[in-house]
């Protein structure tokens, strides 16, 4: 499955518009590579995403074309989530 239709199905990033945006920008790694929004996403595969101030870490535990809002998380599984503060709070 492409990087930006899974990010948009697990529901990461709510728009497939938003997730290649984020992907042409450089915001997105696939296996410690940065990631076009075409990038092949399979089970097992590590993605890095930054968002704003976010830093999020998750490994793809399962891929499908199409999954109810509810069961959009069971898609992966959070490794690891940076909360990064404002500039101005340092």
């Amino acid at each position: 499955m492409r990087l930006d239709k899974f990010l948009k199905v697990s529901r990461i990033v709510k728009r497939r518009p938003v997730a290649k945006e984020v992907c042409a920008s450089g915001q997105v790694k696939l296996n410690n590579r940065v990631a076009k929004a075409g990038s092949e996403v399979k089970p097992g595969d590590v993605l890095e995403i930054e968002l704003g101030r976010k830093m999020l870490k998750v490994r793809v535990l399962e891929v499908k074309d199409t999954v109810p809002a509810k069961e959009a998380a069971s898609l992966y599984e959070i490794v690891e989530e940076i909360n990064r503060p404002p500039e101005d709070w340092l």
